[in-house]
């Protein structure tokens, strides 16, 4: 319904709590992800169902960032046009400690959007990585105290309100096109190809063992980020 909304300017996706996103719940990974066919039909319709709906919007979509940003808060914030973010936000995926990898479509777009490297550094020692980092990569446009954050978003979303909302939308509409043009020229189906055998791992025995041990852990171990995850695509989302 954003997409038919010609009277917004743009749009702020935020999560709540002190947090952006602290990714999926995890002690619910027993009840789905252990056998291949599960995380397949999550992953390439569900997540990336929502996460493609993000992209598809011809609305300028801003993130407004704080806290913990992992996993599947990573990936929508991917998705967003503008990255504004509070010093007290951390970066990074879980995946590596539970046995399983990313998702090759959510692999991709990550990739794309924090730089080839700090996806290996995250999806291959597990790095969490800071605001300033995140910046000083090009992953974020700006950090800002956290007290200075909803103001930096609102001057960010006003000066788009000033713009010409039918630029926006061809200027993103260029965007997509562009992507696309270079996903077709690295292979037609390449993607599709990866993804056939990119769930063999579900009902692995290393898989079972992370997922296991994370549950088993106590929770001062496995840390209370899980409270703030984001219910659907995104906790919250502004129209303005």
């Amino acid at each position: 319904h954003l997409q038919d909304n010609s009277s917004r300017s743009a749009v702020v996706v935020q999560g709540k709590g002190g947090h952006f996103c602290a990714g999926g719940e995890i002690l619910e990974y027993p009840l789905f992800r252990l056998t291949e066919a599960s995380p397949r039909e999550l992953h390439e319709l569900e997540v990336c169902g929502g996460l493609q709906a993000l992209l598809d919007r011809d609305l300028p979509i801003a993130a407004q960032i704080e806290g913990n940003c992992m996993g599947a808060g990573l990936e929508i914030v991917s998705c967003c046009d503008i990255r504004i973010s509070s010093t007290s936000a951390h970066f990074g995926v879980p995946m590596p400690k539970l046995g399983f990898p990313m998702a090759p479509r959510e692999a991709a777009l990550v990739m794309r959007a924090a730089g080839e490297w700090t996806a290996r550094e995250m999806l291959l020692s597990a790095a969490v990585l800071d605001a300033p980092v995140m910046q000083q990569r090009g992953f974020l446009n700006a950090v800002v105290a956290s007290a200075e954050l909803d103001e930096t978003v609102r001057v960010c979303t006003d000066r788009m309100a000033e713009l010409s909302p039918e630029a926006a939308r061809l200027n993103k509409q260029c965007f997509k096109q562009l992507i696309a043009e270079t996903q077709q020229y690295q292979g037609v189906g390449a993607m599709d190809n990866i993804a056939k055998n990119a769930y063999a791992y579900a009902n692995s025995p290393e898989h079972r063992e992370g997922v296991t041990a994370y549950i088993k852990a106590p929770a001062a171990l496995r840390g209370t980020a899980r409270k703030h995850r984001v219910q659907g695509p995104c906790s919250k989302s502004t129209l303005l």
